[in-house]
């Protein structure tokens, strides 16, 4: 029964009766019959009339029904953060083991709801240092590392937390902990974000300033221009003196714009510093409301939402942007920019048709503005949409324009990412060879301006190409290296991960190599826990073809929702067909 209510709470569309008998109740003699019972005691048990009736069964409860589950993944941090049970495991205790396919999705949702939980203990943290009160941040961040403490965001975090409440020696041996810790589980030193947090200040002591407003002005404009010519640490020093001198004269409009600029520098700068930028930015969401400077507002909304989408953690990211939207008003390059980022974490979760809406939307306000990066950026989304889709003749044009804007722009940090989508489309059109030249340019960009993500997806497609010329072990080696790299610092881009991780997998099982099973646990394990359920469904669709006859009614299940049809062909064409279309 709670199984019942719990698929059905977080089902995105009705769902049909055969499927759930089939995944509930298969072993039963009548699994419709045996789910009858369970709407009715439902009903009952939350004295409400009406509902869990019809077919396909809908859940409609009341307007002022309160669901834990949804004020953790779609309410602000305030009202997630009042949730008793934030942190618990989804159905904690209950299991399912004569429902393969049930347990799947469980297994996979609880993976979801946990990140979600610590995504909003995170942004609780971050808010709480913004509002000058690092003491309980310090707590916050020390439950996130007590449940993952290999995870650099969270060391980051409680390093920051230590250091805000003027705690420096214990924010230092935090560090020496951590580096201790990862060396000896990983083999790796902390990334730029944990070391940057013990010294990175929000923004330097309030200052009286001589000049007023005009010096601050003067410090902004200095700042952006130093970091437009690459002079990022002069930039940042620069716009952190612009947030202090603003402040010192009591001038709102000039503080959240100096602070909006600081925090878009240090989530954008190579090796970005999001952490220490997210905390600017929520610094800069207070004073702009405050002051009803709603442009700064949706900005500083925006680039959170974007920091989210960074870490895939989709909840937060999509709260920040509709909330960013809302503030926008009429300014139509900054709604270009929110709608793109929106899009892209549709695509990234696998809600194609809400994705390519609002990236189109994007597109055409981009246009109106005459935002030539605006337009690389949504093109190259549009694009990935597209190739995920199977729409290959769609994407090519897409991607080839989002790479020859870039390149107009001189945005050549940028440029890897359309150009390794046009490597895919070379590669579904059989041409081998010209995909094999965007790959390696790519992939030989992304490692000149030091980007592991777009290293990640050329190293992917060069894996590809070997595998596609009989190369196995070196194609193998390949895209054990992209999935690997792409994620080498802590404020990479997750998703590139389980993109590069689907291809390995994919390649290994064809070739029945000793380490698929592995590299499959992998991929479920991680996109699940991120709340990628297409990347979830094609892990069980591996499985499956290593011989696991179970995971592919667990596939079905997991990609009932979404309105991929190059996923469900991929279903259809493995499934077996019916007994009396067999031949003998």
């Amino acid at each position: 029964m709670w199984a019942l209510l719990a698929y059905l709470i977080r089902s995105d569309s009705p769902v049909p009766r055969g499927r759930l008998a089939s995944m509930l109740f298969a072993d039963a003699d009548d699994p419709l019959g045996a789910l009858r019972w369970n709407p009715a005691e439902l009903r009952r048990l939350l004295g409400v009339k009406g509902i869990l009736r019809g077919e396909p069964i809908e859940l409609n409860l009341p307007t002022d029904t309160q669901v834990d589950v949804e004020r953790v993944i779609l309410g602000t941090w305030r009202q997630a953060m009042s949730v008793p049970t934030i942190g618990e495991a989804f159905l904690e205790g209950l299991s399912f083991p004569n429902c393969p396919a049930y347990d799947a999705w469980l297994l996979t949702e609880g993976r979801h709801l946990a990140n979600a939980s610590a995504a909003v203990m995170r942004e609780a943290a971050l808010g709480r240092i913004a509002a000058g009160a690092p003491a309980d941040a310090v707590k916050l961040a020390r439950k996130l590392v007590e449940v993952d403490p290999l995870d650099e965001s969270h060391q980051a975090l409680l390093i920051r937390s230590l250091a805000a409440s003027g705690d420096r020696a214990d924010a230092g041996a935090q560090l020496e902990a951590c580096r201790t810790l990862l060396m000896k589980e990983l083999g790796v030193e902390p990334g730029p974000d944990v070391h940057n947090a013990v010294h990175s200040p929000v923004a330097p002591p309030p200052r009286r300033s001589v000049a007023g407003s005009a010096s601050a002005r003067a410090q902004i404009d200095a700042g952006t221009t130093a970091i437009a010519a690459g002079a990022v640490d002069a930039g940042i020093s620069s716009l952190r003196s612009a947030a202090s001198e603003a402040e010192a004269i009591g001038d709102a409009s000039l503080q959240a714009q100096a602070l909006l600029a600081l925090g878009s520098s240090l989530i954008h700068a190579p090796r970005g510093r999001d952490e220490e930028g997210s905390v600017v930015l929520h610094k800069a969401i207070d004073v702009a409301s405050e002051a009803g400077l709603t442009r700064f507002v949706a900005g500083s909304q925006r680039e959170l939402g974007y920091v989210e989408l960074l870490g895939a953690r989709y909840d937060r990211a999509r709260m920040w942007l509709e909330q960013a939207l809302e503030a926008v008003g009429d300014d139509v390059a900054e709604e270009a920019m929110i709608r793109a980022v929106l899009g892209a974490c549709w695509s990234d979760t696998a809600h194609y048709p809400e994705a390519i809406t609002e990236l189109e939307r994007s597109l055409a306000l981009a246009e109106e503005a005459g935002a030539g990066k605006q337009i690389a950026f949504t093109c190259a989304f549009l694009a990935r949409a597209r190739l995920l889709t199977g729409a290959v003749e769609e994407a090519r044009p897409l991607s080839l324009r989002a790479k020859l804007i870039a390149e107009q722009e001189g945005w050549t940090s940028f440029v890897a990412w359309p150009e390794s989508f046009s490597g895919d489309c070379f590669l579904a059109d059989g041409d081998v060879d010209a995909a094999a030249d965007a790959y390696e340019h790519a992939f030989a960009l992304g490692c000149q301006i030091g980007d592991p993500c777009w290293e990640g997806v050329g190293a992917r497609g060069i894996g590809l190409v070997k595998a596609r010329r009989g190369l196995i072990d070196e194609a193998i080696d390949w895209l054990d290296d992209a999935r690997t790299r792409c994620v080498r610092i802590s404020d990479a881009y997750m998703w590139v991960e389980s993109y590069c991780q689907d291809a390995l997998c994919q390649i290994a099982t064809a070739h029945h190599l000793e380490n698929a099973p592995r590299f499959v646990d992998e991929l479920e394990a991680r996109s699940a826990s991120r709340g990628l359920l297409e990347f979830v469904a094609r892990a069980h669709l591996h499985r499956y073809h290593q011989g696991d006859e179970k995971a592919l009614d667990a596939a079905t299940v997991l990609a009932s929702n979404i309105a991929n049809p190059s996923l469900h062909e991929a279903l259809a064409e493995a499934r077996p067909p019916p007994a009396d279309d067999r031949s003998d």
